[in-house]
């Protein structure tokens, strides 16, 4: 789930680890490609590790990089949270992202607006 995967990533950007791995499912795959679009992580491969396969993330460190200080996590699974893209605000006045899961995929808060598609509102990261 991409709670674990914020909170890895989070650890990792503090002890300036290189590269960390997780189990592989199509949404962790597409939120991470989504962050590595954004600059919060180097790149994002799908590795295959005998029969199973797994995503590699390298991490990304230094003072130009856009680095992963913290994360708030909006929709649960004992609580989901739905918005309309009317209601997207900025995260941390522009220096943060928001997270959607839309019926076109998952999209960062800035596309789903210029798309005018509401959906799921997984998280906020900056």
């Amino acid at each position: 789930m991409h709670y674990n995967i914020l909170s890895e990533l989070k650890n990792a950007v503090r002890v300036k680890k290189d590269k960390i791995t997780f189990p592989y499912s199509k949404m962790d795959f597409a939120i991470l490609k989504k962050l590595a679009e954004n600059g919060y992580v180097k790149s994002v491969e799908k590795e295959t590790v005998g029969r199973k396969n797994i995503i590699g993330v390298r991490v990304s460190h230094g003072a130009k990089a856009t680095s992963v200080n913290d994360f708030s996590i909006k929709s649960k699974p004992s609580r989901h949270t739905y918005v309309d893209y009317r209601s997207l605000n900025t995260v941390r006045s522009g220096h943060g992202l928001s997270m959607l899961s839309t019926s076109q995929g998952i999209m960062t808060g800035k596309e789903a607006r210029k798309n005018k598609i509401g959906g799921e509102y997984l998280f906020e990261i900056w």
